[in-house]
């Protein structure tokens, strides 16, 4: 137990920040889905509008240290990389 008075306002500052912290994240997983369902969907268009209201939430997550930049920079690649592949495979 915290004994004195900033040890005290740390655990209520933590509290907070892992309450803000944890729905960032939430909010960045449910982008990912909608981007993971449209891909697997098939739709190239719905999953490039998925990707890109999906961006701004990760770059925002990183920004405020939620996620690593370089997380944040390897998922961005990976997806547009898929989406690519789709129109590649529709056309093939």
């Amino acid at each position: 137990m915290a004994n004195t008075a900033s040890a005290r306002k740390r655990i209520r500052q933590t509290e907070k920040r892992t309450l803000r912290n944890r729905a960032r994240k939430s909010r960045v997983r449910t982008y990912l889905r909608k981007v993971e369902q449209a891909i697997a969907g098939g739709d190239k268009a719905q999953a490039q509008d998925a990707l890109k209201s999906a961006q701004p939430e990760l770059q925002r997550a990183a920004t405020k240290g939620v996620l690593h930049r370089n997380t944040v920079a390897r998922k961005l690649s990976r997806l547009s990389a898929r989406i690519k592949s789709l129109g590649a495979a529709a056309q093939a």
